[in-house]
């Protein structure tokens, strides 16, 4: 799309908001902005980000309140009339707390936090985050998360697999995925999935962080500039 209007949501106890404006104004033509988790409508825009960080504390669990939040409603309603959604991290688990899309993302498997680049394999490349990369593309991706292990059922692991709905895959270098290359135990190395229609997107991992040279990374600049395409 030409010269995007972008949201980004701001939870109490967010930490990543900033870094994805900064990140998502470097779209030619851009128009980004903040939206308050107490706003009732996220507004005329054309992408909704929820960042990532501790929203709320990750207070009984991460994300659990936020899905509480006055926006979270617009955000749905945005969602299902096919208005683009991209959650990041703490904004993957808040997606899966209000059901927009499945699975909820467990303690990591280690029980420790981990803060380190690792790899994911794109496995789908014709949703509106992925369109500028190629499907079988390689990325090296921060992340920061104690609770990042995706879950399902295994009739919803199996309805994802059939649909095409995982959307990246924890990897090596080489594009390999192995037991070792997934870093939290994520049911079948997922790192990132979407629903049906491929408009609403959850990751873990952080593009933001990795999408210009100063950061020493440009990796995650694909999956911005998609949304250009």
């Amino acid at each position: 799309m030409k010269n995007p209007k972008i949201g980004v949501v701001l939870f109490p106890g967010a930490n990543c908001e900033r870094d994805t404006i900064h990140a998502a104004s470097l779209l030619p033509g851009a128009a980004v902005r903040h939206i308050w988790h107490k706003d009732a409508s996220v507004g005329d825009i054309d992408v909704v980000f929820l960042p990532g960080g501790f929203s709320y504390g990750d207070a009984l669990r991460c994300g659990a309140i936020a899905r509480f939040s006055p926006v979270m409603g617009s955000v749905a309603e945005f969602a299902e009339k096919g208005g683009i959604v991209i959650g990041i991290c703490n904004g993957f688990q808040v997606l899966t707390e209000c059901h927009l899309l499945p699975g909820a993302l467990l303690m990591n498997e280690s029980r420790k936090f981990i803060c380190k680049n690792i790899h994911v394999r794109v496995e789908r490349n014709d949703i509106p985050a992925t369109r500028a990369l190629k499907k079988g593309d390689v990325l090296k991706l921060p992340i920061a998360h104690g609770e990042g292990r995706y879950y399902a059922s295994t009739e919803t692991i199996q309805s994802l697999e059939a649909n095409g709905q995982v959307v990246v895959r924890y990897c090596d270098e080489n594009g390999n995925i192995t037991p070792e290359a997934n870093p939290n135990g994520a049911l079948n190395n997922i790192a990132g999935i979407c629903n049906g229609r491929g408009n609403v997107f959850g990751l873990m991992p952080h593009p933001e962080r990795a999408s210009e040279p100063i950061l020493g990374n440009t990796d995650g600049w694909g999956i911005l500039k998609s949304l250009l395409t």
